[in-house]
């Protein structure tokens, strides 16, 4: 038992790490823009699993919202022993001409804020020499796919750059590259989701039991499913310029 920090926990993946860490007897802090929704999942899973669940409305692109955060991070009387960084952003446009705004605050959910909430996760786990730190990156760090793969193809590096600093701490680092999830994410994107086959689709539970499986075997990468590791494989070995034109911008299935 021990206590774990989920940031993007109000759907998704995100809510399927709550449910399946509180099953195991671990306490709660649950981080997300939606207070209703966080509140909800709290007060189930307290009546369900009997665990302490703290919620914590934060806007991650914020500066603010990211101090909120490390605040927890660095609580000595509820120390964290596992930060999920799950938190998303669905951009839903092309970067030329598009809302810049919203780009700035994409890079600052999925880029910035992982570095920073990491940054003190990863100094207090050293410390107490133990820890695990899941990075959420994504299928599409492979890809071509604009901004959105920029962003996780940083995470994906970042996480093994920051592995092999805390190797023989104690302390782990998973990055976690799920193909199609079924989450409500492509909605809130503006993506058609239908327009992929349904075999496609992998389930959150199944994305948290192979990123949980991955800490406790001290892998640093993992892609869950047969289906995604085989297309992940390919993709590492296409050429740039194939992977481009049939995983670019234009094939990212955004509503038009």
């Amino acid at each position: 038992m021990g206590s774990a920090l989920i940031t993007g926990a109000s759907s998704g993946i995100g809510k399927a790490f709550a449910y399946r860490l509180a099953q195991e007897g671990n306490d709660l802090v649950l981080v997300a823009r939606n207070e209703n929704a966080l509140n909800d999942i709290a007060d189930d899973i307290r009546k369900s699993y009997g665990v302490r669940v703290h919620v914590s409305r934060a806007d991650l692109s914020t500066n603010a919202g990211c101090a909120q955060v490390e605040k927890c991070l660095t609580s000595k009387r509820y120390p964290i022993g596992l930060l999920v960084n799950n938190a998303g952003f669905g951009l839903g446009q092309d970067f030329v001409c598009g809302d810049i705004e919203k780009e700035e605050a994409a890079l600052n959910v999925m880029v910035k804020a992982v570095m920073r909430l990491s940054y003190r996760a990863a100094c207090e786990m050293k410390k107490r020499g133990h820890g695990a730190i899941i990075n959420i990156s994504s299928m599409t760090a492979l890809t071509a796919q604009g901004t959105y793969s920029a962003h996780k193809a940083w995470v994906k590096t970042f996480s093994e750059g920051l592995a092999e600093e805390l190797r023989s701490t104690g302390v782990r680092v998973v990055a976690v590259c799920p193909g199609l999830v079924r989450s409500e994410f492509h909605q809130r994107s503006g993506v058609d989701a239908s327009q992929w086959a349904n075999f496609t689709f992998t389930a959150p539970e199944c994305v948290v039991a192979e990123a949980l499986d991955a800490v406790r075997h001290e892998r640093v990468l993992v892609t869950p499913t047969i289906l995604y590791k085989t297309i992940g494989a390919g993709l590492k070995i296409a050429p740039r310029w194939l992977v481009r034109s049939i995983a670019g911008p234009s094939r990212s299935g955004r509503a038009t």
